[in-house]
């Protein structure tokens, strides 16, 4: 009997995968947005798709999900993951400057939308307690996958990102005090309004100060620890206790899990394991972040919207006007740009996935009917289906208002978008050495290391050292390898040297690249790999101890580095001939 349920949990499972692996690649073969391309997957293989014609044809049960909320929790770790990620891009001093974002333009949009919408219901026959609950369902956004949207497009920490970022970070704050709002209201509920509230933001400040001392205090020492340990199986272990677990402390509070993992996020994001980090999850947050798209477009039904199209489809019309005009004059009223305001006001418009969950606990509570939430949820489904193709729209639109100088400021702490720098692999004596050089000449530099100990130290004393391994591309991604003038390789590892060589030649044919090398020998190895220019450690030694011996022979200065010259040149030919 167990394996029943199991072999449908396997199969749906697959159904995922086939999704994932096969059927979204070939819809952005034709120029399908990868978000879009799991919705509509979603809508085709759920039980209101493809799933309708099980009873007529068997065959279907095995190319459709039947459980779709089996694939709850992997869709929830999608959302944590892409919310931490988007924590490591910013700081605490970046989201302090974001304050007018949040509690400016967020408070206002969400407040406005739900306002507007309310009555709008009200006005048209609802019961107050119902329009007020879809009111603020509806006014939520998709945190999911408009910032998953912008992370794809490099656009999530320029301007319009940090906008559409503020409101979101707003809303998530205010499911907490939506919830208490449904538990208020419903016939079961016997305590306060005003007390639940004041226990809610108590729990919530507790849990938001327990997660800031442990992110200051205990995370940069674990990572440390298991750096030191193991490397990167047990780093992966630690990043993924430090997502969980604050996810877990804001939901014991009441507030939303993505709120707990983007500050996680912004905590780790201060420290040198950010890029490690970021290398690490990014591969997992997109599958979990396609199963939660999945399962948003399984939750469509078709024959809902067929049946009651005129009040869905006009439904969907006047919220998206509705929010659309809020949200923009939300963030014009707080700074944002006109082609900023635009672009955000067309990503917030749509509906939210937390419209689902506060449709279910108002259905649960008996503060609305299923006949009223059907809709509703449609409404909210159709909108998410809808933003790829909103964003596009306010992006065309959004050209027209732009002015020739650039709005994006320039972002410290992300490499992806630096040009013109030079990537140091190694940062021990010889890195060092090199860094102060490049440093006195105001050049810009990134620095990569793998030993937890050698970033300890250069951090302490001002560096920005980032942990990882530049042998792998995703990492050298990090570093901003597309806009690099040059590569310099100081590590001691022979294998580790060439594969990171062969990783920069790999993905840029023409860059400079710059290797250390042990012997001579080491460095025809580094050259057949792809290395520009190799200095042996043992030519160049023994070139200092030959100058030293002449100098305390009386040899003029200008005599020892003629004699120096022709000899390294010598040595250095010699190499280059034995590699050809």
């Amino acid at each position: 009997m167990g394996h029943e349920g199991q072999e449908l949990f396997l199969k749906d499972m697959l159904v995922f995968l086939f999704a994932a692996g096969i059927i979204v690649p070939a819809l952005r073969l034709v120029r399908v947005p990868a978000v879009a391309g799991f919705l509509i997957a979603g809508v085709v293989l759920g039980p209101y798709g493809l799933g309708t014609l099980e009873d007529l044809w068997a065959p279907v049960h095995f190319i459709t999900v039947g459980e779709p909320e089996a694939a709850a929790p992997f869709a929830e770790l999608g959302i944590l993951f892409l919310l931490f990620l988007i924590g490591l891009e910013l700081s605490f001093e970046k989201l302090w400057r974001m304050k007018d974002a949040v509690f400016g333009a967020g408070a206002l949009q969400s407040v406005a939308s739900a306002i507007a919408i309310g009555v709008a219901l009200w006005l048209i026959g609802l019961e107050p307690a119902a329009a007020a609950i879809i009111g603020l369902a509806l006014a939520l956004s998709s945190t999911a996958i408009v910032m998953q949207m912008l992370t794809n497009e490099h656009r999530a920490t320029g301007p319009t990102g940090k906008a559409a970022l503020g409101v979101l970070l707003f809303q998530d704050i205010l499911v907490a005090p939506i919830l208490i709002l449904i538990s208020f209201l419903s016939a079961e509920s016997g305590g306060s309004l005003a007390g639940d509230v004041l226990r809610a933001l108590g729990e919530g400040l507790i849990a938001l100060v327990v997660i800031v001392a442990i992110g200051r205090f205990a995370v940069r020492p674990v990572f440390r620890l298991a750096a030191q340990a193991g490397g990167r199986d047990f780093l992966m272990a630690v990043t993924l206790l430090t997502v969980i677990g604050a996810a877990v402390i804001t939901a014991s509070a009441g507030l939303s899990v993505a709120l707990g993992a983007f500050l996680a996020g912004l905590l780790l994001g201060e420290t040198e394991f950010r890029h490690q980090a970021e290398v690490d999850l990014d591969p997992f947050k997109g599958l979990l972040l396609g199963i939660f798209f999945m399962t948003v477009g399984m939750s469509i039904d078709l024959a809902v919207i067929v049946e009651l199209a005129p009040v869905v489809l006009g439904g969907l019309a006047a919220m998206l006007a509705l929010k659309l005009a809020i949200a923009w004059t939300s963030t014009r009223l707080f700074g944002a740009a006109r082609p900023v305001a635009t672009e955000a006001a067309f990503l917030l418009a749509p509906a939210g996935e937390f419209a689902f969950v506060v449709m279910a606990s108002a259905t649960a509570a008996g503060l609305l009917t299923s006949q009223q939430a059907t809709p509703v949820t449609a409404i909210a489904g159709l909108s998410m289906l809808l933003i790829p193709a909103t964003s596009r729209l306010g992006q065309v639109l959004a050209k027209r208002f732009k002015s020739p100088q650039p709005e994006q400021e320039p972002d410290t702490e992300s490499f992806e978008g630096l040009d013109g720098h030079v990537i140091i692999a190694g940062f021990g004596r010889v890195g060092r050495t090199i860094a102060r050089v490049l440093s006195e000449a105001n050049t810009d530099i990134v620095i990569v290391e793998n030993d937890p100990a050698l970033v300890r130290q250069g951090r302490r004393k001002g560096w920005q050292v980032s942990i990882g391994d530049a042998g792998r591309p995703e990492m050298l991604g990090a570093a901003g390898l597309a806009g690099a003038s040059m590569v310099v390789v100081t590590v001691d590892n022979a294998a580790s040297a060439r594969q990171m060589v062969e990783a920069v030649r790999r993905r840029r044919p023409a860059l400079p690249i710059m290797v250390r090398a042990r012997d001579a020998e080491h460095g025809r190895e580094l050259q057949a790999a792809g290395a520009t220019y190799v200095i042996p450690d043992a030519i160049e030694a023994a070139l200092q101890l030959s100058g030293r011996v002449l100098e305390e022979f009386g040899y003029a200065n200008e005599t020892v580095r003629d004699l120096l010259a022709a000899e390294r040149e010598e040595a250095y030919r010699a190499g280059t001939t034995e590699t050809s």
